[in-house]
């Protein structure tokens, strides 16, 4: 583990914002499902509003390991080759027993979520709401504290599934690490460098609201910066030793 300065995430982010320049079209393709994906959401929210909040936080929750390819990119870039479309191919075809667990674990994560989401709303909401929009508002300006409680049980999640997932994904890509290896591996490295991290997680935020404001279409370029970014992290925070590498 190394420890880093609180403004290294500006670093990263720069970082990433030059990858996603260099590898071009591979790097923006990523962008471009994530933004599909949270419309898809919206519309399914629209039909049952209860699934709302779930849907549109636990889609983003298997957000890195949607981001496979732009770490491969990243890593391709970063040994002074071209990236294009077959890197990203060869990490999704690795197939890996590590990124398969992760996978799953991430799943889980999301789809406990939506469903601990659904529920709360649909027990708790004593008003009437009829669609995604009434609910807007009513989650605006309720009496109670159900959106509060949602707000703080969304927050521990997201920051488990951070803590976890940090620098392991990148980890898993580079190095021929076990699944539960490369997890503490992430988790010491949060634990290394809690303010960086802390800083790093409030970015991301950031711009997934910020993304999300614009109705899906922000995340075409925020998606591919932070990907790229976390691969960074990954290479500022850790070194891997004498753990073989992958190819």
């Amino acid at each position: 583990m190394r420890s880093i300065p609180a403004t290294r995430p500006l670093h990263w982010l720069a970082l990433g914002w030059r990858d996603m320049r260099r590898a071009g079209m591979p790097s923006l393709i990523h962008g471009v499902i994530v933004a599909l994906g949270g419309l898809l959401a919206l519309a399914l929210a629209e039909r049952h509003w209860q699934l709302l909040p779930g849907v549109l936080s636990g889609f983003l929750l298997v957000g890195p390991i949607l981001a496979t390819g732009l770490y491969a990119l990243s890593r391709r870039l970063d040994e002074g080759e071209r990236a294009g479309f077959g890197d990203v191919l060869a990490a999704w075809r690795c197939g890996c027993r590590s990124f398969v667990l992760m996978g799953l674990m991430l799943v889980a994560f999301a789809t406990v979520w939506v469903a601990l989401s659904a529920t709360l709303f649909h027990f708790f909401v004593m008003e009437e709401v009829d669609d995604a929009r009434a609910f807007l508002r009513y989650a605006v300006v309720q009496p109670d504290h159900l959106f509060m409680l949602w707000t703080i049980l969304g927050g521990l999640v997201a920051a488990l599934v951070f803590a976890l997932t940090v620098v392991s994904l990148p980890l898993m890509l580079d190095r021929r690490i076990p699944f539960d290896a490369s997890l503490r591996a992430s988790i010491h490295t949060v634990a290394e460098n809690p303010l960086p991290m802390a800083v790093w997680a409030v970015l991301i935020m950031v711009a997934t609201g910020l993304s999300m404001a614009t109705l899906m279409v922000g995340f075409v370029l925020s998606i591919p910066v932070i990907g790229h970014a976390t691969w960074h992290a990954y290479r500022d925070t850790l070194d891997p030793g004498d753990i073989p590498v992958r190819t």
